[in-house]
């Protein structure tokens, strides 16, 4: 049996994940944007369904009909709400607060679900479970 992530875990790999986003923006000049889009699509799919975030918190995101690690292409489908808002963030005035919204919104679900599972969880029929020993 899979054990539901904790929410507070998740949070706190997502918030590493959007470091990276954000260091890659800083850092990189002119394509870091665009690579940290990159990143925050596809980094479910890397480290065998582990984003840098999960993997340093003890996390894994698998499909919920196989309960294989999550491939690029899930990862793409769950995170394509949070590049939407990163690419809003760019949108003077009101950037930030289709973002927030977004967040607030997952949030929501993720409390409100038995398996913890928010929006982009359910359209790519996955689920962010703890490692075993994580």
């Amino acid at each position: 049996m899979n054990v539901k992530a904790n929410l507070l875990n998740r949070v706190i790999a997502k918030g590493i994940d959007f470091i990276i986003v954000g260091a890659l923006a800083e850092i990189i000049p002119k394509i870091g944007y665009f690579a940290g889009m990159v990143y925050l699509l596809i980094s479910d799919g890397l480290f065998e369904g582990r984003s840098v975030g999960k993997r340093i918190i003890g996390l894994k995101v698998i499909l919920q009909e196989t309960m294989q690690a999550c491939t690029f292409r899930e990862s793409v489908i769950r995170n394509f709400l949070f590049a939407v808002g990163y690419v809003l963030i760019a949108v003077p005035l009101i950037g930030f607060i289709f973002p927030v919204i977004i967040l607030i919104f997952e949030s929501l679900l993720m409390i409100g679900n038995e398996k913890g599972m928010r929006f982009g969880d359910e359209i790519a029929k996955t689920q962010v479970i703890e490692e075993k020993g994580g």
